[in-house]
């Protein structure tokens, strides 16, 4: 009796059989379905949109995979200190830790920030998505915003709010403006005896 011939292939993630029907094969190198995502951001990928490091062979996203390349300058300088004729490592983990510098977070969601998706403005980090007007919620870009007290807003709203008021100090609810409000209503009542006083003297 025949064997199916499918079923000897094991997948390079996990080891286990490969049924043909739920086989990925990229480079010659089966994978289950399931088991094709980012060694980062364990992303399911498409043949469409994965990379395969040459230092080990594992998988990444195409935004991950150029993250890599950046931040490590590409990997000509790993193969040659690798010492290996193909420069291939079999640990994952050490690829992985390329991936330095993603501990920034953004200012606005406080979740990390990954340079392709950031956005520096006078020291703090922001997602592109989270790079936006306070007041009418419209995407910023660092030539085209205006921040009061860390607040960030679009110069049209900015000025905007300005013409209203004729100043900025209703936009700031910040502790000083709060403690400096509290302390002129004390002065104006511990004045206020004090011209009753004055008047009753009289």
């Amino acid at each position: 009796m025949s064997s199916f011939s499918g079923t000897q292939q094991k997948c390079k993630a996990c080891d286990k059989t490969v049924h043909f029907a739920e086989m990925m094969s990229a480079d010659g190198v089966p994978y289950h379905n399931t088991c094709f995502r980012c060694t980062h951001c364990n992303g399911r990928l498409t043949m469409s949109n994965y990379s395969k490091s040459p230092l080990d062979g594992s998988l990444y996203c195409k935004p991950h995979f150029e993250q890599l390349l950046r931040e490590n300058g590409g990997f000509a300088n790993k193969l040659a200190n690798s010492g290996k004729p193909n420069g291939l490592s079999r640990a994952p983990s050490k690829v992985s830790t390329l991936f330095s510098g993603t501990q920034e977070k953004c200012n606005v969601c406080k979740k990390t920030v990954y340079p392709l998706e950031k956005v520096t403005v006078e020291g703090e980090f922001y997602h592109k998505s989270c790079f936006r007007c306070a007041h009418g919620g419209c995407f910023l870009n660092p030539s085209s915003y205006a921040a009061l007290d860390g607040i960030l807003y679009c110069k049209p709203h900015f000025s905007q709010l300005f013409k209203q008021k004729g100043c900025y100090n209703h936009l700031t609810k910040t502790t000083s403006l709060k403690k400096s409000g509290s302390e002129a209503k004390e002065q104006e009542s511990s004045a206020e005896p004090k011209e009753e006083e004055a008047e009753n003297a009289q």
